[in-house]
């Protein structure tokens, strides 16, 4: 018993070590507003976050080379998963393409670590002056290493699925999802924007 004792403490630092969400910022008191009816777009049946970013006085060459180094950056942060990487790199229509897999990470306190895989896809399609941003094809695996669940974002976080039945609040579980997308969602779009705006 001793052993095993030793044995968890030895491995807790490298738990909480993996957990990195330097994305987020803790904001108290938060009010609900935001992430209720129509906070999660949806186009034809899918859910597709999407925004236009305007960049006065930068060509599409420019903005794409400024989003393509961004996402190859994002690719190697500390919260992503192996897996994540451009998809499409193509320079002469300033268009490029990245898949995702990285932590999202609910609660992380010692015994207690509530997290889901997220996997996302971005596609950026650079002209003169803006560029299109879309994040979709948002997948979530859920707690790996117990009972593993996969959702898809048009099954968890839609209005349908992601509020209570009046609309008023967070659905129980699927709640955390929606907020924690959103928010993840809203990080990305800022950056961008404050990269191109410079």
């Amino acid at each position: 018993m001793k052993k095993l004792l030793i044995a968890m403490m030895l491995a807790m630092p490298m738990v909480i070590a993996a957990q990195d969400n330097t994305w987020e910022q803790v904001q108290i008191n938060q009010q609900d507003q935001k992430y209720l009816v129509g906070a999660v777009p949806e186009v034809n049946g899918q859910v597709v976050f999407s925004t236009t970013i305007n960049a006065p006085g930068k060509n599409a060459q420019q903005i794409y080379d400024i989003l393509h180094k961004e996402l190859q950056t994002m690719t190697q942060e500390p919260n992503q998963i192996e897996q994540s990487r451009l998809t499409l790199e193509d320079k002469d229509n300033h268009q490029v393409v990245a898949s995702f897999q990285e932590w999202l990470v609910f609660k992380n306190k010692p015994l207690n670590l509530d997290r889901t895989r997220f996997l996302y896809q971005i596609i950026c399609d650079c002209k003169d002056g803006k560029a299109d941003i879309k994040l979709n094809r948002i997948v979530y695996i859920y707690d790996e290493e117990r009972d593993m669940t996969t959702y898809k974002a048009e099954e968890w976080i839609n209005d349908k699925y992601g509020l209570n039945k009046k609309q008023t609040k967070l659905a129980r579980v699927s709640g955390k999802f929606r907020r924690k997308t959103i928010d993840r969602v809203d990080y990305i779009f800022n950056r961008f924007t404050q990269l191109l705006q410079k």
